[in-house]
């Protein structure tokens, strides 16, 4: 297994600071169940991933374009009860750093704000502004060893989701804390959802509550993705 440290250059490397990249192309469908879909899921999730440029930002909305009213509560089961006092983010797996941080400590560090559309897979988008801390924030403050590639999110409500690593580190993908200006609700994910304008709604957990690096994706790699949608979910 590979120990050595998370170098400043391959953060940059990974995160698209450094080289030219590629261009920011990567569109997706959702895939259902069936063979077919199946099937092509792989070739879809290469070709997504080798268009996906994590240096070049989305380009956002003024504030005037949000829509207080258009982004829709879904919930995976019902909705969890977080006293934010007692709130633990948890960053582990395979890292030099692991983290235990508060609500309060989060909220300490750059704050940024970001004005994008949300878009679902059932069909609607909403414009709404998100502000949070960047999560490469997070996983540089965590020393991720050389070998890592995925990230798994799990949350309060037992709902479970990973990303690609360089989709991680995309400067607009933020662990958000508020929305539309004010402190996020708990409909809403509070208190820290993902939020990130690379991908469809079904990536972008709420009520995040642990962090886990890994170096390869595991059998379970979603909760929509293990019954036949897709795993990249580009945007």
């Amino acid at each position: 297994m590979l120990t050595s440290p998370f170098s400043r250059r391959r953060f940059l490397q990974l995160s698209g600071i450094s080289g030219t990249g590629l261009l920011l192309g990567g569109c997706s469908l959702p895939i259902f169940e069936g063979a077919v879909g199946r099937a092509f899921e792989p070739l879809n999730q290469r070709v997504e991933e080798l268009l996906f440029n994590p240096q070049k930002p989305v380009p956002e909305f003024p504030l005037s374009a949000i829509e207080p009213d258009r982004l829709i509560i879904n919930t995976f089961r019902s909705t969890p009860i977080i006293e934010p006092t007692d709130f633990r983010l948890i960053i582990r797996g395979e890292v030099e750093q692991p983290l235990s941080l508060s609500l309060q400590e989060i909220q300490q560090m750059p704050r940024t704000s970001m004005v994008i559309r949300h878009v679902c897979v059932e069909g609607w988008a909403a414009i709404v502004q998100w502000g949070g801390v960047r999560l490469s924030e997070l996983i540089q403050r965590a020393t991720p060893k050389a070998n890592v590639r995925y990230v798994y999110f799990e949350s309060a409500d037992d709902y479970y989701e990973s990303w690609d690593l360089r989709s991680c580190l995309h400067p607009q993908t933020l662990l958000a804390y508020q929305k539309n200006g004010q402190p996020l609700s708990i409909e809403n994910g509070a208190p820290l959802r993902l939020a990130a304008p690379t991908k469809l709604g079904y990536k972008q957990s709420k009520w995040v509550t642990r962090i886990t690096l890994v170096n390869q994706l595991l059998p379970q790699r979603g909760y929509w993705e293990d019954q036949g949608y897709e795993w990249f979910a580009g945007l």
